[in-house]
């Protein structure tokens, strides 16, 4: 996500800069909602930001100082064109556009006081959507121009789960984190203006500096004034928890979260990983000589650091085809496979006869690292070891990550011993989470490992599914937990 304030310059090419910056975030779909001070266009299509997005689609967007824009990975509704983002509303004389990065977890109840039929919304940003509409159109309009901002003051409160947002009308931009703070969201500021972003890499393409991260439970409006910090949810519901998968993968290397870098902190797993689970020595051996290959691109820091802390040299292993997204946020399971060998090539002349140790970020369904160890073993590898940054993933994560159910989830249903011969190396190592938490640099700030654990921040329904908004069901009987605080659903 990603918006801008800033009068007088090209909102639109700011935004499609910044989202470009931020495609790594979503590929499934892109737009953005411009305003020219007296209404918001919204362009928005199926596709990468370059095929959505070129000089002849921008070049009729004037908005004069204002524009918000996102890329889609779909975790609530369908990938169609229907659920691109940002979402648009109009009641009365106000308009407002609204990006959304996340999950809501009280999708069901929402959707059943919003009074909505099943199936006519498409996604939980939809409905939050319609959720601050109804809320407008009950207060009606105000002299001063807030009725977004006093409509989200009412909304935002009866919202559970993940969810930042960006969010304009016709004349102020506007920023939110959840009060756990699982998604990412940050401030900059331009020379004459201000923006908002899911990542820092997305500040600095547009020539702004980073500030601060928007704080977790923090509403943050820019307009005309400046920038004012609000805070509408009871303090005993704010608990940073960024999701620990951000550092491990999703983010950016060059992201800063937690006010760490991300590249160093994954430098820094592939040591401790070194450490935790080094090649054996009676393994090393002239004849057959040992190398550490990343799968790339987010394997590289941690094997640079395996290498670093471990001796063993270094090498490129694998080629990747820079044209093909990450397999990880397809929408589909057939997309994914499909996709693991138009993305990976093994480099031959670089592995044959070699023992590999081969430094990956996760394995959530196995998809990539089985077929990867196939490819390797068949361009002459004589041993496969696969060091993973991340732990077991055994439990579906509900706030913004699209894990599937705990059958898709290799290690909810197999030993690490089973899932090595299931992949079909030689030996398998995954990070333990408490050197992973140490090589965040942040270990005392906060963090979401449901993932990993099974312990659930907020409390998660039992019907809670990915198309819940797209099927006939009734609304839910209540929460799996009535009790605040973490919900665990580990044995």
């Amino acid at each position: 996500m990603f918006g801008v304030y800033a009068p007088g310059q090209a909102a639109a090419h700011l935004t499609y800069a910044g989202l470009y910056a931020l495609q790594h975030r979503g590929q499934e779909s892109a737009g953005m909602a411009v305003s020219d001070g007296d209404h918001i266009f919204v362009v928005k299509d199926m596709g990468l930001v370059t095929n959505v997005f070129d000089e002849r689609q921008l070049a009729p967007l004037h908005g004069h100082h204002l524009a918000i824009g996102h890329t889609r990975y779909s975790t609530t509704g369908s990938s169609t064109w229907s659920n691109a983002q940002p979402v648009y509303r109009s009641v009365g004389e106000v308009s407002f556009a609204l990006g959304h990065n996340g999950n809501l977890t009280n999708t069901p109840a929402l959707a059943a006081e919003a009074g909505t039929l099943p199936g006519t919304l498409g996604s939980d940003s939809d409905l939050v959507a319609e959720l601050l509409q109804q809320a407008i159109g009950r207060t009606g309009s105000r002299s001063d121009g807030r009725e977004l901002e006093m409509a989200l003051l009412k909304v935002l409160p009866r919202l559970e789960g993940a969810f930042s947002f960006v969010l304009m009308d016709e004349s102020h931009l506007v920023g939110i984190r959840d009060p756990n703070g699982f998604r990412p969201l940050c401030l900059g500021k331009l020379d004459a203006g201000w923006v908002l972003a899911s990542e820092t890499p997305a500040l600095d393409i547009v020539g702004a500096h980073f500030v601060r991260e928007i704080e977790p439970g923090e509403l943050m409006v820019i307009d005309a004034g400046g920038c004012r910090s609000l805070h509408p949810f009871e303090p005993g519901r704010v608990e940073p928890r960024l999701c620990l998968f951000e550092f491990v993968y999703f983010a950016r290397p060059d992201s800063q979260l937690y006010g760490q870098n991300v590249h160093a902190a994954r430098q820094r797993m592939g040591e401790l990983l070194a450490d935790q689970a080094p090649l054996p020595a009676d393994t090393l051996s002239p004849a057959r000589p040992a190398m550490v290959v990343p799968v790339p691109e987010s394997g590289i820091p941690a094997a640079q650091g395996y290498s670093h802390r471990s001796g063993i040299p270094y090498g490129d292993g694998l080629v990747k085809n820079r044209y093909i997204g990450r397999t990880f946020i397809a929408p589909s399971q057939q997309e994914r496979s499909q996709g693991v060998r138009m993305k990976l090539n093994p480099l031959r002349e670089s592995i044959a006869g070699k023992r590999l140790v081969v430094v990956d970020d996760s394995i959530v369904r196995g998809t990539t690292q089985r077929t990867l160890v196939r490819m390797l073993r068949e361009a002459g590898a004589a041993e496969v070891h696969l060091r993973i940054s991340l732990p077991p993933v055994r439990w579906p994560c509900f706030y913004g990550m699209d894990f599937g159910t705990r059958g898709e989830l290799l290690a909810a249903n197999m030993s690490v011993g089973e899932i090595r011969e299931y992949l079909g190396c030689d030996s398998l190592a995954y990070l333990e989470l408490d050197r992973l938490v140490e090589a965040t640099g942040s270990p005392a700030a906060g963090f979401c490992t449901a993932c990993l654990t099974g312990r659930y921040p907020v409390a998660v329904p039992p019907e809670l599914s990915k198309a819940i908004l797209e099927q006939s069901v009734p609304a839910p009987a209540g929460p799996v937990a009535e009790e605040p605080g973490v919900l665990d659903l580990a044995p």
